[in-house]
């Protein structure tokens, strides 16, 4: 009796610790929350010159995720495909200075308001010609495609008389009104004056009209829980000023940004690499991975496809066909918004966003080496073929010992082509996020707004890159040959 009272007590002590042990680890087990922004927008979201991305926006969802008890996977994707991916359930939510409005307001849920914007007109320094809306009669002004800028111009375009023009980032508004494309932008005031904080040369016009408030937001309908610890976290902030503290840091006099930005000197070439040097390369790298694992996949997939196009089954032709026909139909961009935010809706699941981007590149570049491959085999004189059925060799191994070596000879330039366009092609898939050579370079003109110095350094790290390439495949197809 003894023993049995002994061992349910060992049992009940076991179940007990593990009761603890496990529990407390379920207890202390945050969820993370993946959340989209567009870290291009300062000084609501950027990447300072450590790396770091900070920001009103970056800051406030760090303190709501700390009170909360939450963690927080941001994902640089740029406004408009934030959108898409909150739609497309790659992401929990989205906090990008998104003004709330009725017409989002049927897509998605919002929080509370967490800033009040308002939106300025600002124009080049030292044009004292435009002194209020009545002066763009006849004129060309700019906004961001999709904001309440955008909006506004719209609705009064036809009472002041001036023409829109929309860009998608702030680097071509800003280029629209220093290379004299505008008169005059607008934006929201807090963007603006940071940006001339940073050393654009431009001038606030008049008041700054009233616009909506900013908010976070969900898909509608879904992930209630998170909208309600914002909001829950949000007012705590509010509470113990720690919201006030966030948004004194960024544009607490309307000047004044962050402390870091100020110390650092970016106008020099030299202080531009001293602190953007490592952005660069991981950006860099990215696109190295992406060309070499995705050319590797479609040079597989198109060298079968190719023998498909020219085997005597006329099934293999017919699927090499679709596939060439479907793939070359889809540009680029659409493929890319496909797989990474049109897949998950149809696979039930989400799509790691650079296995997005090897799956778009490698069935891009597949269908342009399988005609490759088809067009070298094919320009091999087919008296070859015949002459090797004559002597008896099965068609597989003509093709093996005859067709293909002669043929891969006359393929290796266009491989090589291929292979420098896929490396451009990587460009294109910033638009859903991956943070490659160019998406790295527009998150740098973010912060520092020097676009001129930056594109002019990836352009240089592209042409170094790209010539190196070209070389080595001169060298390669003399040896070849």
């Amino acid at each position: 009796m003894k023993n049995k009272y002994s061992l349910f007590s060992f049992i009940a002590l076991l179940a007990s610790l593990v009761v603890l042990v496990f529990g407390v680890n379920v207890k202390a087990e945050e969820k993370t929350y993946t959340i989209g922004t567009d870290l291009t927008f300062a000084p609501f979201e950027y990447q300072n010159s450590s790396g770091t991305y900070i920001g009103i926006d970056v800051d406030l969802i760090n303190a709501i995720a700390k009170d909360q008890g939450f963690k927080v996977d941001l994902k640089p994707l740029g406004f408009d495909s934030a959108v898409q991916a909150v739609q497309s359930n790659q992401a929990d939510g989205m906090v990008a200075g998104m003004s709330i409005t009725e017409e989002r307001k049927k897509s998605f849920d919002f929080s509370d308001p967490y800033f009040d914007s308002g939106i300025s007109m600002a124009v080049k320094e030292g044009n004292n010609s435009i002194k209020s809306y009545d002066d763009l009669k006849g004129k060309t002004v700019a906004a961001k495609v999709g904001t309440e800028s955008a909006t506004f111009l719209e609705k009064n375009q036809k009472k002041y008389g001036y023409t829109i023009k929309n860009f998608d980032d702030a680097t071509g508004l800003y280029k629209s009104l220093e290379n004299g494309e505008a008169v005059a932008i607008f934006d929201d005031y807090p963007v603006l004056g940071y940006a001339i904080t940073n050393g654009q040369a431009l001038q606030l016009v008049g008041e700054k009209e009233t616009g909506s408030a900013y908010g976070f937001a969900v898909k509608k309908g879904q992930n209630q829980e998170l909208l309600e610890k914002f909001n829950a976290g949000l007012k705590n902030l509010k509470a113990s000023g720690e919201y006030d503290k966030i948004i004194n840091k960024y544009i607490s006099t309307g000047k004044d940004t962050s402390t870091e930005e100020t110390v650092v000197d970016e106008t020099s070439f030299a202080g531009f690499l001293k602190n953007n040097w490592k952005s660069l390369l991981d950006g860099l790298w990215m696109t190295i991975k992406l060309t070499l694992v995705s050319f590797v996949l479609a040079l597989i997939i198109g060298i079968l496809i190719g023998l498909f196009s020219v085997s005597p089954s006329k099934v293999l032709r017919l699927i090499a066909t679709i596939y060439v026909d479907i793939i070359r139909g889809i540009p680029l961009m659409v493929l890319a918004f496909f797989i990474y935010f049109g897949m998950p809706g149809i696979l039930g699941f989400n799509i790691p966003v650079f296995l997005a981007g090897i799956i778009t590149l490698t069935l891009n570049s597949s269908a342009y080496l399988s005609e490759i491959v088809r067009g070298g085999i094919n320009a091999v004189p087919k008296g070859q073929m015949e002459a090797s059925r004559s002597l008896g060799l099965s068609y597989h191994r003509a093709m093996q010992k005859i067709i293909l070596p002669q043929a891969i000879k006359i393929m290796i330039p266009s491989f090589v082509n291929q292979f420098v366009i896929s490396l451009k092609d990587t460009t294109i898939l910033s638009s859903i996020g991956l943070i490659e050579l160019l998406q790295s370079g527009k998150i740098i003109v973010a912060r520092n707004l020097q676009s001129t110095m930056v594109y002019f350094t990836i352009a240089l790290i592209y042409l170094i890159l790209i010539t190196a390439l070209t070389k080595l495949a001169k060298v390669l197809e003399k040896k070849v040959n």
